[in-house]
């Protein structure tokens, strides 16, 4: 069981987002308002708030949402998890289809500190039933 920390989005791919609060996460498509929202495999990207603040300590003055993750979750290591693995969220399942992603090291992350966790430490999902998903609600690995 991990506890939802931040609902991030962003309104254009190649930003980094801004922690909103809560957001709607509509089945099958991603989260209202978010640029990566769609019929595709990486509809919601999450990250470990514990990965984070390991990268902070490190000298990284990062924001929620500086990764371009949607979800930051503690008490959750999603890595270990298998693709496959359902996640839910009051209403909301999510499902994950990747772990990590290829970095572009162009980012203004890697610029600075010469390396960048979402390409190891983030995983992507679809939503698979729809609801709100706030900061402080509990997410289960079903």
């Amino acid at each position: 069981m991990g506890k939802v920390i931040a609902v991030c989005t962003s309104p254009e791919k190649g930003t980094q987002k801004k922690n909103i609060g809560e957001a709607v996460f509509i089945e099958d498509y991603g989260i209202e308002g978010d640029a990566h929202a769609g019929k595709w495999h990486r509809q919601v990207s999450l990250l470990s708030y514990d990965k984070i603040e390991d990268f902070r300590k490190r000298g990284a003055e990062v924001e929620d949402g500086a990764f371009g993750e949607n979800l930051v979750v503690e008490g959750i290591d999603f890595k270990t998890l298998p693709i496959g693995t359902r996640l839910r969220c009051k209403d909301v399942i999510l499902e994950m289809t990747q772990i990590g992603k290829e970095c572009h090291h162009g980012c203004a992350i890697f610029q600075k500190m010469g390396d960048c966790i979402m390409p190891r430490e983030g995983v992507f999902s679809k939503v698979i039933k729809g609801g709100v998903i706030k900061a402080g609600d509990m997410l289960e690995v079903m």
